[in-house]
C-alpha cells in the first residue's frame, strides 16, 4: 500500500482515566466500522517498548494520535521515535468544546460515554478523510 492509501491511528493507552477508555473505543470504532479500509492502528506499548514494525509504519506512513488528555502521550511517543502526527485528537478538548462531561467510569462506559466515544470517532474518520484526500493531491501533482 502506498503511503496515500492507508492512516495509521494510535489511541491513548491510559487506563488511569475514563478518556482513555473514550479514546480507545472511538478508535476501535473507527477500525471496525466507520473507515475499515483505509486505516491500522499501532500499539502504542509496543511502539514505546521498540518496536520496529510500529514505528516504520508511524514513518512512513501518515498517523494520528488519539490522546485522552492534554498530556498527549501517543502524539510524544510517535514524533520522539518516528515522525510528526498527520493529526493530533485530544478527547478531553473535543468534550469541552461540543460541552459533554467526562465519562464517570473508566472500566466501562455508560450510554452517555459511548455517545460521546462515537462522536470521537466521527471526528477521527473526518480527519483520516482529510488526510486521504491531501495524499491524493499530492500524488496527482
Amino acid at each position: 500500500m502506498s503511503p496515500g492509501t492507508i492512516v495509521g491511528v494510535v489511541s491513548c493507552s491510559g487506563e488511569c482515566c475514563a478518556l482513555g477508555t473514550v479514546s480507545r473505543v472511538a478508535t476501535r470504532l473507527v477500525l471496525e466500522d466507520l473507515r475499515r479500509s483505509n486505516t491500522t492502528t499501532i500499539c502504542l506499548p509496543l511502539f514505546l517498548a521498540g518496536g520496529e514494525g510500529e514505528r516504520m509504519f508511524a514513518k512512513a506512513y501518515p498517523t494520528i494520535s488519539v490522546d485522552g488528555c492534554g498530556k498527549e502521550c501517543a502524539k510524544r511517543a510517535i514524533e520522539k521515535y518516528s515522525n510528526r502526527t498527520a493529526s493530533s485528537i485530544v478527547v478531553e478538548d473535543l468534550l469541552e468544546n461540543w460541552g459533554l462531561a467526562e465519562p464517570t467510569s473508566r472500566r466501562e462506559l455508560d450510554e452517555d460515554g459511548l455517545e460521546a466515544a462515537k462522536r470521537v470517532a466521527e471526528e477521527i474518520a473526518a480527519t483520516i478523510d482529510s488526510i486521504l484526500l491531501r495524499g491524493r493531491r499530492v500524488e496527482r501533482a
